[in-house]
C-alpha cells in the first residue's frame, strides 16, 4: 500500500489540532489542500479517520488507533533524515562535554536528551572539570564544549563563548533539622557554628572568600554527594536554588531564609566551544536544551 509522509503528516496534524484550518496554518498549506490530502489517505486505506460535523473534526475509533502508528512512522522518518544528513556532512561521531560540579545535573540531562533527538547516532562524553582545565581542553581540542562559571571573566578568548544566564545558590539544610527551625535573624549564627560543605569547583576558582561562612568546612567534588551529605544532616551547603523544584525530587533538603542575605549568590554560566563548522548545529541544540530547562524550572516555581 502506497501512502506518503505528506499524508501521514497531514493526518497527524489534523488529529492533534482537531481542525483542518489550524492544521493547514501550522503546515503552511491551504485548508482545502490538507482536506484533500487526508481524504486521499482515507480512500487509500479504506478507513474513515475523522467524522466531519460542520467545522468540527472528530477522530474516529480507527483514527485514534492509526494515529499512534502514523506518529511513530513520522518520528522514524525524522531520525532517518537526521542520520543521513549527519553522514552526508561528515557529522561528528562523538563529543566531549566538560562542566564544573556546580552545574545542576538536570541541565546536563536536558542537554543529553535534546542531543539524542537531534543527533541520534552521536556519542556524548560528560567530564567534570574546573574552568582552567576546560579552557585548556577547548584550546587543545580535547573538549568540544564546556559549561563554565564566568563570574570573574573579562578577557577575550580565541574560542566561541555564549553567555547562558545565571545559577543562583542559596543555603540548604536538611528538612526539619535544627537549622531549619531557627528564626531568620538567628540562622546566620547557626550556619557559622555548623559544618559547611563546599563544592570543590568553587575552591578551584578562588571563590572561598565569597562563600565560606563556617570555620568548620569540607570540600566535596560532586554536587550529588554534597546533597547526600546535607540530606543526612551532616552539615549545610550552598546549592542551586533550582533544587527546590520537584524536577529534582529532593524531598529531604530545603533552602533557609537568612535576614542578612536578601538574595542568593548568583554566578554567570557560559558555553565555550571552538569556532568550527562541525559544532554549529550541536551548539544550537545545547542552547535549545538549556532554554527549555530554564523555562520548565520557572514554570514549576510559578
Amino acid at each position: 500500500m502506497n501512502f506518503s509522509l505528506e499524508q501521514l503528516l497531514a493526518f497527524v496534524t489534523v488529529f492533534e489540532q482537531l481542525s483542518f484550518s489550524k492544521a493547514a496554518a501550522k503546515l503552511g498549506k491551504h485548508r482545502t489542500t490538507i482536506g484533500q490530502v487526508v481524504t486521499n489517505l482515507e480512500d487509500q486505506l479504506a478507513v474513515t479517520l475523522f467524522e466531519r460535523v460542520g467545522r468540527a473534526v472528530i477522530p474516529t475509533e480507527d483514527g485514534h488507533l492509526l494515529y499512534h502508528y502514523a506518529k511513530q512512522a513520522l518520528e522514524q522518518a525524522r531520525v532517518f533524515d537526521k542520520v543521513a544528513l549527519s553522514l552526508s556532512f561528515g557529522g561528528m561521531e562523538s563529543i566531549n562535554f566538560a562542566y564544573p560540579s556546580m552545574v545542576p545535573p538536570g541541565v546536563m540531562s536536558e542537554i543529553r536528551t535534546q542531543l539524542s533527538l537531534d543527533f541520534p547516532m552521536m556519542r556524548v562524553n560528560y567530564l567534570v572539570r574546573n574552568k582552567s582545565e576546560i579552557k585548556q581542553g577547548i584550546q587543545s581540542g580535547e573538549f568540544h564544549f564546556g559549561a563554565v562559571n564566568v563570574h570573574d571573566s573579562t578577557a577575550m578568548h580565541s574560542f566561541d563563548s555564549t553567555f547562558l544566564g545565571h545559577i543562583e545558590f542559596v543555603p540548604f539544610v536538611k528538612k526539619g533539622s535544627s537549622l531549619s527551625k531557627q528564626s531568620s535573624d538567628e540562622v546566620l549564627l547557626g550556619l557559622r557554628n555548623t559544618r559547611q560543605f563546599l563544592l570543590k569547583s568553587f575552591a578551584d576558582e578562588d571563590m572561598k572568600g565569597k562563600l565560606l561562612v563556617s570555620a568548620e568546612h569540607e570540600e566535596v567534588d560532586q554536587l550529588a554527594l554534597v546533597i547526600k551529605m546535607v540530606e543526612a544532616d551532616l552539615g549545610w551547603a550552598w546549592l542551586p536554588k533550582a533544587l527546590t523544584d520537584s524536577v529534582y525530587g529532593n524531598a529531604n533538603i530545603e533552602p533557609i531564609t537568612v535576614d542578612e542575605l536578601k538574595e542568593g549568590m548568583k554566578f554567570g554560566i557560559a558555553l565555550w566551544c571552538p569556532h568550527a563548522k562541525q559544532v554549529v548545529g550541536i551548539k544550537k541544540s545545547v542552547i535549545k536544551a538549556i532554554e527549555s530547562y530554564v523555562n520548565r524550572v520557572k514554570s514549576i516555581s510559578g
